[in-house]
């Protein structure tokens, strides 16, 4: 963490130790994480052809029904996220990348074999009903979380300087959940039109859509943001925010929710009243979590902007600061103060855009960073001095 009593020292070394505007380049032919991601993904894209291939002809409505459904179910989490993504933002690149390593990688290349191949252990190791009942959640919350987290690590080997605090792990592994989300849904169509034999394939696909979608808020994209939060919490990549135990602690209670859903029935214990609450309980408790660790892992990102900003006086008053880098209730009482909700929404996307650009330009002064300023200025109201 920096901290200096110059305003322009801190701006520069928050820029330089945050990555913010430096721009995601994919193709690294020199880099190992480069051809590991393509393996990977190119080794789910094959499992897909594979696996849907033989019947995607007689099994065509519920395939493009299911993608069709969960696309536009997309739309909401790439705005949420979109929103999450504000304080030193993730290139949109970046992320995608993220996303199609746990659509295609994640899904196909890696969890697809092992839980196959662990289910059939356990059904060998613990008997037919003890697999029915926990086989599920000692197998996914291991290999599917470590899938997608792979993920992470490989694009940290390809971006070093861009995936640097838990905020980015936070959100990189918010779109690698969602990736992994989006593909098993459209798996689950297919197969729940190949067990009931092609009848009514667009009726099925609805009703998964509903199911599978309703669950979704607190599923895969929840377990992988909590988890890759806390891995970077253990690799500590900027100075002060490595904590091993808080890490440790934050993974396992990211698959610890995982085998919570995906057991739900073993820990219900066939007791209909347990198996009516339990997801609620289950979701509450995963969605207090999150928040929490959200609120943490942001702690860093949120020094960041501060200290980007903090040359900026005279644009950037300390209330509209406050909003910027701060929370919720920060947020909260700059509307107050400025008894006007739009235009606190607006001042707050145009000082974050005035980082943006000082991010950009690395801390020196461009055509976009005065036109940034200036438009600050403008809805402030306030004629500048210089």
């Amino acid at each position: 963490m920096t901290t200096t009593a110059d305003p322009k020292t801190a701006q520069l070394a928050a820029i330089e130790e945050s990555g913010w505007g430096l721009p995601f380049r994919f193709v690294q032919p020199r880099n190992l994480a480069f051809w590991v991601y393509l393996v990977g993904v190119g080794g789910g894209a094959l499992a897909i052809l594979r696996y849907f291939g033989p019947g995607a002809h007689f099994y065509s409505p519920a395939l493009t029904g299911g993608v069709l459904l969960f696309g536009l179910y997309l739309v909401p989490w790439l705005l949420l996220l979109r929103h999450h993504n504000r304080y030193t933002a993730q290139p949109a690149t970046l992320l995608a990348a993220a996303f199609a390593w746990g659509g295609l990688a994640a899904t196909f290349w890696i969890a697809l074999p092992a839980n196959t191949a662990l289910l059939e252990i356990w059904s060998k190791v613990g008997g037919t009903e003890f697999a029915s009942d926990w086989a599920a959640g000692l197998t996914a919350p291991i290999n599917e979380e470590f899938g997608k987290a792979l993920g992470l690590v490989l694009l940290i080997g390809l971006a070093p300087r861009l995936v640097r605090s838990a905020y980015d792990g936070f959100i990189i592994g918010a779109f690698l959940g969602l990736g992994f989300q989006v593909f098993e849904d459209v798996l689950y169509v297919y197969n729940g039109a190949a067990q009931t034999f092609g009848t009514n394939q667009l009726a099925s696909s609805v009703q998964i859509f509903v199911v599978r979608g309703a669950v979704g808020i607190v599923s895969h994209a929840l377990f992988s943001a909590i988890f890759c939060a806390g891995l970077m919490w253990v690799l500590g990549r900027t100075p002060g925010d490595r904590n091993v135990p808080r890490g440790v602690l934050t993974m396992l209670t990211a698959m610890v929710f995982h085998f919570a859903w995906d057991d739900m029935g073993g820990l219900s214990g066939g007791v209909a009243v347990l198996a009516i609450l339990l997801p609620f309980v289950i979701a509450v408790v995963e969605l207090l979590t999150l928040f929490y660790v959200l609120r943490h892992a942001a702690r860093q990102e949120r020094i960041w902007i501060r200290q980007i900003l903090g040359p900026e006086s005279e644009a950037v008053d300390p209330a509209l600061l406050s909003a910027v880098s701060g929370l919720r209730k920060d947020r909260k009482a700059f509307r107050k103060l400025v008894h006007n909700r739009g235009r606190a929404r607006h001042l707050q996307e145009a000082a974050a855009d005035l980082a943006r650009e000082i991010a950009r330009a690395r801390g020196h002064e461009t055509a976009e960073v005065a036109h940034a300023r200036a438009e600050v200025l403008r809805l402030r109201g306030v004629r500048p001095t210089g």
